[in-house]
């Protein structure tokens, strides 16, 4: 069983039906007991750093999800779930992270329309099982201002966007992203059946 965290954020019916697609074993759930018990971890999100620590800090996941992700369960992080990894956000000065990822999460500076918005190509910087059948340029689905600034060589797949960005990482059992494969269309659904295998 696949646990997707309800922490009372994020695109929980669409990454839901994404995993009901390829009919994986799930469950939605904020029970303490369940996470502990699952073969892997989903966390997804959109919204704010802060509110995504406050709210995992009130419902007592804060620390478990950490914990389980240092027992070596899989783990895959999107959007926010990516950027509550690091250390910290431009977004919430002075709310740490979880620090399983040394770096922080910053604001896209330029000219560039803010948020990235839209479909965009991934350039697959560390081959992995969790891009077979994935090639290399694909376009998948974003939503975002933020992206993270990793201070260790642990970025997965770099983008585009008013110069290259860190648009996924990946450290031993854990894989986060950038954008958001439940809505990437066949090719996300494709990324989301490689991370149910590796639980498996």
């Amino acid at each position: 069983m696949i646990a997707i965290v309800d922490y009372g954020m994020g695109n929980l019916r669409s990454v839901t039906n994404a995993f009901r697609r390829l009919g994986a074993p799930i469950t939605i759930t904020s029970d303490g007991n369940v996470i502990r018990e699952a073969a892997g971890l989903v966390l997804p999100g959109v919204g704010a750093f802060g509110k995504c620590v406050e709210n995992l800090k009130g419902l007592g996941l804060f620390g478990l999800i950490r914990e389980q992700i240092g027992a070596g369960k899989p783990y895959l992080g999107i959007c926010l779930g990516m950027q509550i990894l690091l250390d910290s956000s431009e977004e919430a000065p002075g709310i740490e992270g979880m620090s399983v990822i040394k770096g922080r999460v910053v604001r896209f500076r330029g000219a560039m329309k803010i948020p990235h918005m839209g479909w965009n190509s991934v350039e697959i910087a560390k081959p992995s099982a969790i891009f077979d059948a994935v090639p290399d340029g694909a376009y998948f689905y974003f939503v975002h201002s933020y992206f993270p600034e990793a201070e260790e060589p642990v970025s997965a797949t770099f983008t585009d966007y008013g110069g290259r960005f860190t648009s996924s990482v990946q450290k031993e059992n854990v894989f986060a992203c950038q954008f958001h494969p439940e809505k990437s269309q066949a090719i996300g659904l494709q990324l989301l059946r490689n991370f149910v295998r590796l639980c498996a």
